[in-house]
């Protein structure tokens, strides 16, 4: 049987598959602009959701009453609200992404500050071991990253008087730390 224009709402009600595919022929071109409008460039978004509107279609078919609205105009408000509720689900998933994102990153900062503060009471426990003026050193020169040549001239000593206070300080640490 030849499906019309007078005769899809019938044929759906029968259930004829070849209806659906009059209805994809007739109307596709509205439902799928009806789905951009609403959900942009999400193509993988706009293909599902064109498939439930057909799906809607076919199984709310009953539903419709041409006395209330025409046939175009009825499938145009399945989609419409169809592709709202894409639209929803799809704002949902990116807020709920969005908080797991945030979630992630504050959790990998606590791990960061409670690693620092591991590390930090481990190297102040390490470092107690040196004179004050070498604790300092090893602070400014290993943790600050200042230059020798800049801790050089800010304390007005040279060079090699802050390497070899900085060898010897390694090998202190060394010791201690072997013996640990």
């Amino acid at each position: 049987m030849k499906i019309t224009e007078e005769n899809v709402v019938e044929q759906l009600l029968q259930k004829n598959e070849k209806a659906l595919f009059y209805i994809v022929d007739q109307y596709g071109g509205i439902i799928k602009s009806i789905i951009r409008k609403y959900l942009g460039n999400l193509e993988i978004i706009q293909d599902e959701c064109f498939d439930d509107v057909l799906l809607l279609i076919w199984n709310n078919i009953n539903y419709y009453d041409k006395s209330k609205n025409s046939f175009k105009n009825w499938i145009a408000a399945i989609t419409k609200h169809k592709s709202i509720d894409y639209q929803r689900q799809y704002n949902k998933f990116l807020l709920q992404q969005e908080v797991e994102d945030h979630m992630l990153i504050d959790f990998n900062h606590a791990e960061t500050k409670m690693m620092e503060t591991v590390f930090s009471s481990q190297t102040e426990q390490l470092l107690s071991s040196l004179k004050k003026e070498d604790q300092l050193l090893f602070v400014q020169h290993y943790c600050e990253q200042k230059s020798v040549e800049e801790l050089a001239k800010a304390q007005g000593v040279q060079k090699s008087v802050l390497y070899n206070r900085l060898s010897r300080g390694r090998k202190k640490l060394r010791t201690i730390f072997k013996n640990n």
